[in-house]
C-alpha cells in the first residue's frame, strides 16, 4: 500500500473516532495499533508496553503534576479572587478600565498556573459577572478574556512548554526563559488594543463618573497582589537564578501556595482534597495523551511516515520561512479538532527531522508551536477556550468566536513579529546562559 493512502487512511480512522466522541487518548492508541496492523507488525502489546514506559518516565515530567496541582490550590481557594481585588482599582485612569483586569489577571493567573483552560475558567467566574453588572460591552469582555486566557500557554510555567521540551529533547528551564518576553508582548499588544478600541467605542463603556481613587487605596488593593506576584517571584526566579530545577521550583511553587493558601485562612481540607483530585485529574488526561501519541509515532515510524514526509518536503526546496506558513497552517487546523498538548505530541516527533534540516532553532520553534497553538484554542470549532467561554456565560460558540477574533489576529502579528525578530524569544535564554 502507498505512503499517501497509508497516511489518508490513518487520518480518515483519526477523524472518524474522534466524531464518535472517543476519548484522544484511545483514538491516539487505535489508530497506532491500526498502523502497525498495517505494517505487518503482530506484536502490539509488546511494543504499547515498550513505548508507553518510555512516553511516561522521564524525569522532567515530573515537574507537570506540580504545577497542575499549584494552579489548583490557587483555583479552589481565594487568592485567585484577592488577584481581581487588588488589580481593579489601577486600572480605573486607563481607557478601558476594568477590561485590562481580564487580560493581567489571565497573565498573572498564568504565571501561577500553566493552563490555559484553567485561566480562563477561573478568571472569567471572577470579571464575567463584574463586568457585565457595571454594563461593559459583553462582547469586549468575553474577547479579551478569550483571548488573554490562552497567555497560560505560554508565560511560564506551561505545561505545553514541558510536553515539548520532553518531546523535542530542549531544556525546560530554557524555555521558560524564552516564554517570558512573548509572553510580556502579547499583554502588552492585547491591552494596546483595548485601549485603541475604548477610546473609540466610548459608548459601549459604563456611563459612570471618574473616579479618583487615591495613593493609599491602590496600595491597600495592591496588599492583595503580593501573594500571587510573591509566589511567581520565588517560583520563576529558582529557576533563571539556576537555584532549581523546573521540577523541583514547581514543588517549592506547591508549597509555597498551600503556605499562601493557609495564611489567608482559605485552606480547608475539603479545598484540599478538591485541588489534589482537580490535579490528579489533568495530568492523567495528558499523561493518557502522551502515551497515546508515543504509541502512534512509534507505529508511523515502522511505516516510515516521518522520513519520507520529511523528504518529500526536504525535496520542495521550501525556504524556512515557507515551512513555517505550511506547520502554521496545519497546526491551526488541527488545534480545529484536538487539544494544544495533542497537537504537540502528535506533530512534534513528525516535523522535527524536517525543522532541523531547515536549521530552525528548535528552543525558537517551541515558542512558535505555543503562540500557533494559542491562536487554534480561540478557533472553532473545538477550540478549548471558546468552550470554557461558552459555558460560562452560555453564549453561543460563534459569538463567543466572533468576539474573540481580534484577539486571534494579534497572536498573528505577535507570530510574525517573533519571526521578523527571533531575538524576542532567543535573547534572555542566551543572556542567561553566559
Amino acid at each position: 500500500m502507498e505512503l499517501t493512502v497509508l497516511s489518508l487512511v490513518l487520518a480518515a480512522s483519526m477523524i472518524l473516532m474522534l466524531s464518535l466522541g472517543v476519548w484522544v487518548a484511545l483514538t491516539l492508541v487505535g489508530v497506532g495499533a491500526l498502523g502497525l496492523l498495517i505494517s505487518g507488525n503482530d506484536q502490539i502489546g509488546l511494543l504499547f508496553g515498550t513505548s508507553s514506559w518510555g512516553a511516561s518516565t522521564s524525569w522532567s515530567l515530573t515537574a507537570l503534576p506540580m504545577f497542575i496541582w499549584m494552579g489548583e490550590i490557587l483555583f479552589k481557594t481565594r487568592l485567585s479572587e484577592d488577584l481581581f481585588k487588588g488589580l481593579a482599582p489601577w486600572m480605573e485612569g486607563m481607557p478601558g478600565k476594568l477590561l485590562h483586569v481580564n487580560i493581567l489577571s489571565c497573565g498573572i493567573f498564568a504565571a501561577v498556573s500553566g493552563s490555559s483552560a484553567a485561566t480562563a475558567a477561573t478568571i472569567g467566574r471572577m470579571t464575567l459577572p463584574e463586568l457585565k453588572a457595571q454594563g461593559y460591552s459583553e462582547r469586549m469582555s468575553v474577547g479579551t478574556l478569550a483571548g488573554s486566557g490562552t497567555l497560560g500557554l505560554l508565560i511560564p510555567p506551561s505545561i505545553i512548554l514541558i510536553v515539548y521540551g520532553v518531546a523535542a529533547e530542549v531544556s525546560i528551564a530554557r524555555l521558560f526563559i524564552a516564554g517570558a518576553l512573548p509572553g510580556l508582548l502579547l499583554v502588552a499588544m492585547f491591552m494596546g488594543y483595548t485601549m485603541v478600541w475604548a477610546t473609540i467605542f466610548k459608548d459601549e463603556l459604563p456611563k459612570t463618573r471618574e473616579q479618583n481613587l487615591g495613593l493609599l487605596v491602590k496600595l491597600k488593593a495592591l496588599k492583595l497582589l503580593l501573594p500571587i506576584v510573591g509566589l511567581i517571584i520565588f517560583v520563576l526566579g529558582s529557576i533563571y537564578t539556576g537555584f532549581a530545577t523546573p521540577t523541583e521550583a514547581a514543588a517549592l511553587g506547591v508549597f509555597g501556595a498551600l503556605v499562601l493558601a493557609a495564611a489567608t485562612g482559605s485552606l480547608s481540607l475539603s479545598s484540599f482534597k478538591e485541588s489534589l483530585l482537580g490535579a490528579v485529574k489533568s495530568s492523567c488526561m495528558i499523561g493518557l495523551i502522551l502515551v497515546g501519541a508515543h504509541f502512534l509515532t512509534l507505529s508511523m515510524g515502522f511505516l516510515g511516515i516521518p522520513r519520507e514526509l520529511a523528504a518529500w518536503i526536504g525535496g520542495m526546496s521550501l525556504s524556512p520561512f515557507e515551512l513555517l506558513i505550511g506547520l502554521t497552517a496545519l497546526f491551526v487546523i488541527l488545534g480545529c479538532f484536538l487539544d494544544g498538548i495533542s497537537v504537540v505530541v502528535l506533530t512534534v516527533a513528525v516535523v522535527m527531522p524536517v525543522v532541523q534540516q531547515a536549521g530552525i532553532d528548535l528552543l525558537w520553534f517551541g515558542i512558535f508551536i505555543v503562540l500557533v497553538v494559542e491562536m487554534a484554542q480561540i478557533t472553532p470549532p473545538v477550540g478549548f477556550n471558546l468552550f470554557v467561554i461558552q459555558a460560562l456565560t452560555g453564549k453561543n460558540i460563534l459569538y463567543v468566536a466572533k468576539a474573540a477574533l481580534p484577539f486571534f489576529l494579534l497572536i498573528t502579528a505577535a507570530l510574525i513579529t517573533i519571526s521578523w525578530f527571533p531575538q524576542i524569544v532567543t535573547f534572555l535564554p542566551r543572556t542567561m546562559s553566559q
